[in-house]
């Protein structure tokens, strides 16, 4: 069958689905399961609450500060070449954290990681819009977006039972043969495309900028030294002149943000993100230090909210082409907000059921209710040119908000030096910790109901599945216009 005639239900479709499936289930499993994990490497470790925080960021800031360059190169060079690369490299790191002595090497090899990410990431989509046949291209996405949204869910199982059983290495271990088995498909059997439209000087300062400027904020954050605070902040400026003077060739091209409401939506998104990330950097934490939960049970406190996200994303997104929104976002958000205020209840002597189980479900009917909305209002806002690097933008936004959240709050909390290993202290930080985070969400609720308007138009095809660590990817703008195919290099 003809690269990018694929049908779905051929052989070559399931092959190319699993591919794409398990590449972006390795990093989406590695962005869950290594929370579960954080008490027990630091102990390993000797590591202090700032080596955990930099465990989680270090791989944060990488893959939010490249996921855009990483788009475009595959558009470039090859879409599978670039996505062969990101899966090895994403492989090699997570041997090295794996083998990691210390929590130095540690926080670089997920840094490493971070870069694999980036280049794997956009990456799975894009093979999928490229390779099938205009007809089958929503199942497809749909499949991709399930079982993605299952591998999230198991994500947190998986990583309490090897936690408990194999040792937090393995965490990072098992990244390896799944990989192996992600290149020897996508060697054998994906289709190589790229944009035949995409022209001009990729904009690597513009990159370089824009992770540097993270990188100097949050060093900043995490200990609480104001001369990285001062550089990041300065380079950040940089960072937006630069673009301005590129734009329309720029990493962010300033025109994506002439809609008021596109604008407001990424507001919405960072202030919502930030809070939803230092909540799952600390949640499982909690669980395991003050309630004394298992890396087992702690873990399976996130899979109802990936669950119910998985059944009820589409619904809701078909909810807000009908009435708009405003109210779904708006009510999800309050939900979220409700969600955070009950889990404030975690501490020593907390029950499953009444004190984690319903507070998360809650939580995750929230996300449910919010996030797919908030997806198709940032494709719906945008102009066409710029559907692919407003979805871009949003995931680089949701990420940027979780990143500073993780590195702010525990030291505003006083979650520092060895935290973790004191109940009664990190059970005081998380608390004050779920008060900020509700208090987040009710402000990112008061700007939804604002700003956005009912009678903005959902176009967009809603999410199956919305992740939770930043809204989902849309058409990359190279597939959606059609990209030339090129012989695969094997038959």
């Amino acid at each position: 069958m003809d690269n990018g005639h694929i049908r779905f239900a051929s052989p070559a479709g399931r092959w190319v689905l699993l591919a794409t499936v398990l590449g972006s289930g390795v990093a989406m499993l590695d962005g869950t399961v290594v929370n579960v994990a954080l008490p027990t490497l630091g102990t390993a470790l000797g590591a202090d609450m700032a080596g955990l925080q930099w465990t989680v960021n270090a791989y944060t800031l990488t893959l939010a500060g490249l996921i855009l360059l990483g788009g475009s190169l595959g558009d470039r060079y090859g879409r599978r070449k670039v996505f062969l690369v990101g899966v090895v490299w994403f492989a090699l790191a997570s041997a090295l954290c794996g083998l990691a002595p210390n929590v130095e090497t540690l926080i670089a090899a997920r840094a490493l990681q971070g870069v694999g990410g980036a280049l794997l990431t956009p990456g799975s989509l894009a093979i999928i819009q490229a390779s099938f046949d205009r007809e089958d291209r929503p199942r497809a996405i749909g499949a991709w977006s399930g079982l993605g949204g299952v591998a999230a869910a198991v994500g947190p199982l998986l990583g309490g039972w090897l936690v408990d059983t194999a040792g937090w290495r393995w965490v990072f271990l098992i990244n390896l043969p799944l990989a192996a088995l992600v290149v020897a498909v996508t060697v054998r059997h994906v289709p190589e495309s790229r944009d035949t439209e995409a022209t001009g000087r990729f904009d690597v300062l513009g990159a370089a900028l824009a992770a540097l400027s993270l990188a100097g904020i949050t060093y900043g954050l995490i200990d609480l030294q104001v001369l990285p605070l001062v550089a990041g902040a300065v380079l950040g400026a940089v960072f937006v002149g630069s673009q301005i003077r590129r734009s329309p060739r720029a990493l962010v091209p300033v025109g994506v943000f002439s809609s008021r409401v596109f604008t407001a939506v990424n507001v919405v998104t960072f202030v919502m993100y930030a809070a939803m990330g230092v909540v799952f950097f600390l949640l499982v934490v909690q669980l395991q230090v003050s309630a004394g939960f298992s890396p087992l049970t702690a873990g399976s406190s996130m899979i109802p909210i990936t669950v119910l996200m998985l059944l009820l994303s589409a619904r809701a997104g078909e909810l807000a082409k009908r009435i708009g929104p405003r109210i779904p976002m708006t009510a999800g958000i309050l939900l979220c907000a409700a969600a955070l205020l009950w889990m404030a209840r975690i501490g020593e002597g907390s029950g499953y059921v009444a004190d984690v189980l319903l507070p998360t479900s809650l939580f995750g009917l929230g996300l449910s209710a919010a996030v797919a909305p908030l997806t198709s209002t940032v494709l719906a806002t945008a102009e066409d040119r710029y559907a692919g690097v407003a979805s871009g933008v949003n995931n680089a936004v949701a990420r940027t908000g979780g990143l500073l959240a993780v590195a702010a709050i525990p030291p505003l909390v006083g979650l520092t030096g060895d935290a973790f290993t004191s109940a009664s202290v990190f059970t005081s930080g998380f608390r004050a910790t779920m008060l900020i985070g509700a208090a987040m969400m009710a402000v990112s609720a008061l700007i939804t109901f604002l700003t956005i308007r009912e009678n903005v138009l959902i176009a967009s095809e809603p999410c199956m599945s919305c992740p939770v660590d930043a809204p989902p990817p849309a058409t990359p703008a190279g597939a959606a216009r059609g990209a030339e195919p090129v012989p695969p290099a094997h038959p």
